[in-house]
């Protein structure tokens, strides 16, 4: 079977640490739930990721070389 998160074209995609959750959360002034959601099954996933985590994804961008945005594990 193949790995799906070792494609080229999927971007990085990384648990985020609750130091740095909390700067991010606190810089758009928002709570967790707030954050877009991304369930457990999707293939692309950290193997480690659990419901409630706040993931990290990195992907290219035209205008600013990278974006980042996040989402909340969901069932």
């Amino acid at each position: 079977m193949v790995d799906v998160s070792q494609h080229d074209m999927v971007p990085d995609h990384s648990i985020v640490a609750d130091e740095e959750l909390d700067g991010v959360l606190e810089e758009y002034d928002i709570k967790s739930t707030d954050l877009p959601k991304i369930k457990r099954t999707d293939p692309a996933l950290p193997d480690d990721a659990e419901v409630g985590d706040v993931i990290k994804i990195v992907r290219d961008s035209r205008t600013t070389d990278t974006a980042t945005i996040y989402r909340l594990v969901v069932e």
